[in-house]
């Protein structure tokens, strides 16, 4: 039954995109038709999707428009009585059929040999309707017997409807209420701006350049369009503290978009799938125990201690990897006819987590960031600088650093340092300060970080040891050997573990995309009889081998999900809700143009852009979080095609208005060489901009399923 409502489930969601989506081409449509209407123009036809070759799914006729649903779901259109954009041309086309008409033997198509006397069996052919196209020039109720102001204002209605109907999209969105998460930090990525300003789990960030924000929303929407020069300015409220403090960050530009490194707070409480299951990840100490585990349990308590914020439990886990920990389980039992709802409470041991090496100990890469306010700021470390020993040892697995460090907190410890110009290296003290939050590496080509010093630092692919008895060792590899790729293959012939994520190939380039680091966090993520590939650089053959279970080397993360900390955004009247409408629409109209002027000045990336699949990806995931979150989506989908539509691009209505802005100050239309090259060029830009984005479409399908 679970299985049959969640294919059902997915049938609506994509019932509501199509509807959706379909909703917005009709209202643009409708905004064409309707204003021509109102201007006296005769409309002939009424589409939604093209009817290409006379294609189409279905067709009817009222009164004396044909409405109908084209075979190609790429838009729509109105076709209106002599709707032509070059007016001087079709009076031309008349006058070449009058000529005809009076002269049959008069050549229509003139060539080099125009001025030899044509024969008397030469009749040319020619399909071009005299009536018709006489009609649609001299008839009251044609496009072209319009003024221009009327043809501008039937041209810009369809943009306009798309404003008008995602206002009220994004009211009737807000009256419904809407899931938001909060504007407090869960994690600051290490090396990242945000990580280098010291912000910290359940910072609240009140203000962005001065703007007060409650919504986490509303740092992705901003961060990434700030000037890169003066930076972004964040107010942050942080528990303990009296006062707000002001932090400028300068946002990393290592991806598609510019990022400050930042995810949003998470709560104490079980993920819940839509099934009502908690997934776990594949091998992990969660597993073990996931007959008495459910989607919306809440820890209540660890070792007795009560726990009221996700950091509590992530601190738990950072500075007890290697110790069972006792949870203290609350969960809620709906309500029946029978009896009320209630609260159960049970207690678990969750084990300890070790992890998995391949036994490869890889070079110790340079410090790439350091944190404001921390011990190695105070004690001089500099980005660049690259550890090579901790108290007279060789600093071994820079993997492992970090675990080894969190068990001296509080000492102080000397590193030696090989600085840039330096020939010797610098002996530098530091103390360990003691963290309660827990730093691990999450993104994409994040570097490793000691939150106990504040720094974060390279691994490098080249192979520093090789643990004996590793399955690096039986696989051969040795020392000095540079890893090129690996691609972490999930076993195939293996029943899948109850309620754990779904797992897929992934392959890590280490000289373009990824880094070490990345690849050996993802490895503790996966099924633990999952085949790694490895390619040497100086081998032909890669490499097989699986991972290991690492001595004494335990992973915090012991592979549970958690929701995150949402409220309820619901306005409290209309005028609330057209505020708040408004504000939404006002954010996606201008987003486009800053989007556009981002891509202009090199700062956000062409691969940023999405198209039909990326559309349908992000419609899907918002129906997935309710109607009113899909409606949020098309409001923001409604505003970017008006803009988008009203750029001066021939073959688009801002195009269309540009030319019939011409036309209005010099009073004839523009020449019709110049509108044929300029439509011309705006065809092939559109062209070319759909290949674009479906190839990073196609491109991001197949990274998500192969790496």
């Amino acid at each position: 039954m679970p299985d049959l409502i969640s294919i059902l489930a997915v049938c609506w969601y994509i019932l509501e995109i199509f509807l959706g989506v379909g909703f917005i081409i009709f209202v643009h449509e409708l905004g064409h038709f309707a204003v021509a209407k109102l201007c006296g123009v005769k409309c002939e036809k009424f589409y939604l999707g093209f009817d290409i070759g006379g294609w189409k799914f279905c067709k009817f006729r009222w009164g004396e428009t044909e409405y109908g649903i084209g075979i190609l779901p790429l838009g729509g259109y109105v076709k209106m009585l002599g709707q032509e954009d070059n007016p001087a041309k079709l009076k031309e086309e008349i006058e070449r059929a009058k000529l005809q008409q009076a002269d049959p033997t008069a050549s229509t198509q003139p060539t080099a040999q125009d001025r030899s006397p044509k024969t008397q069996d030469q009749t040319p052919a020619t399909d071009f309707d005299l009536a018709q196209a006489e009609k649609a020039l001299y008839d009251p109720r044609s496009y072209l017997a319009k003024s221009v102001p009327k043809r501008m204002a039937i041209i810009s209605a369809g943009v306009i409807m798309n404003v008008i109907f995602a206002f009220l999209m994004a009211a009737v969105a807000y009256a419904l209420g809407v899931e938001q998460a909060v504007s407090v930090v869960g994690k600051a990525l290490p090396g990242g701006a945000a990580w280098r300003a010291d912000l910290r789990p359940d910072d609240v960030i009140l203000q962005i350049d001065g703007k007060d924000i409650d919504r986490f929303d509303d740092i992705r929407k901003s961060v990434p369009f700030s000037d890169a020069a003066q930076g972004v300015s964040l107010t942050v409220q942080r528990a303990g503290e009296k006062k707000p403090f002001i932090k400028v960050l300068h946002p990393d530009r290592t991806g598609e978009l510019p990022m400050i490194g930042l995810t949003p707070q998470k709560k104490p409480v079980l993920f819940q799938s839509e099934s009502g299951e908690q997934f776990l990840q594949p091998g992990s100490a969660a597993v073990k125990i996931a007959d008495r585990l459910q989607g919306g349990d809440r820890i209540a308590a660890i070792e007795g201690e009560k726990i009221e914020r996700y950091s509590q439990v992530e601190a738990w886990m950072a500075n007890h990897p290697d110790k069972p920990l006792q949870l203290t389980l609350e969960r809620t039992i709906p309500a029946e006819k029978d009896r009320p709802a209630e609260t159960k409470t049970e207690t678990v041991t969750l084990p300890p987590q070790p992890m998995r090496t391949l036994g490869l100990v890889m070079e110790m890469g340079e410090i790439a960031a350091i944190q404001d306010d921390s011990p190695a700021k105070d004690a001089g470390l500099r980005v660049g600088d690259r550890i090579l020993k901790r108290d007279g040892e060789p600093v071994g697995d820079p993997m492992r650093l970090p675990d080894i460090l969190r068990r001296r907190t509080g000492e102080t410890i000397t590193l030696a340092v090989q600085r840039e110009k330096t020939a010797i290296p610098l002996l530098i003290e530091v103390k360990l300060r003691k963290i309660d939050w827990a730093e691990p590496s999450v993104d994409k080509k994040s570097p490793v970080s000691i939150p106990q010093l504040g720094i974060a630092y390279r691994v490098l692919n080249r192979v520093a040891e090789v643990e004996r008895g590793s399955p690096a060792a039986k696989a051969g590899i040795a020392r000095g050997a540079t890893i090129a790729s690996a691609t972490i293959i999930p076993p195939t012939d293996k029943t899948t573990i109850p309620k754990t994520i779904p797992q897929s190939q992934i392959t890590y380039d280490f000289k373009e995309k990824t880094s070490w680091p990345d690849f050996f966090f993802d490895l503790q993520l996966v099924d633990p009889e999952s085949t790694v590939k490895l390619t040497l650089t100086d081998k032909n053959e890669p490499v097989l081998l699986r991972s290991a279970d690492a001595p004494g080397w335990f992973n915090p993360d012991r592979g549970l999900f958690f929701e995150p900390v949402t409220f309820f955004q619901q306005a409290d009247g209309v005028a609330e809700a057209l505020r708040l409408g408004a504000t939404e629409t006002w954010d996606s109209l201008t987003m486009v143009l800053r989007i556009l002027r981002g891509m202009g000045s090199g700062q956000i990336s062409p691969t940023n852009l999405g198209g039909p699949g990326t559309i349908i990806v992000y419609a899907y995931l918002s129906a997935k979080h309710g109607f009113a979150t899909l409606l949020l989506f098309l409001t923001m989908l409604g505003a970017n095609l008006a803009v988008l539509n009203v750029l001066p691009i021939p073959m688009l209505d801002g195009g269309h208005l540009v030319f019939l802005t011409y036309e209005g100050i010099r009073g004839k239309p523009a020449n019709e060489r110049v509108q044929i090259v300029l439509s011309v060029i705006g065809l092939f830009l559109l062209l070319g901009l759909m290949i674009f984005v479906i190839g990073l479409d196609i491109n991001r399908l197949l990274v998500s399923l192969f790496g």
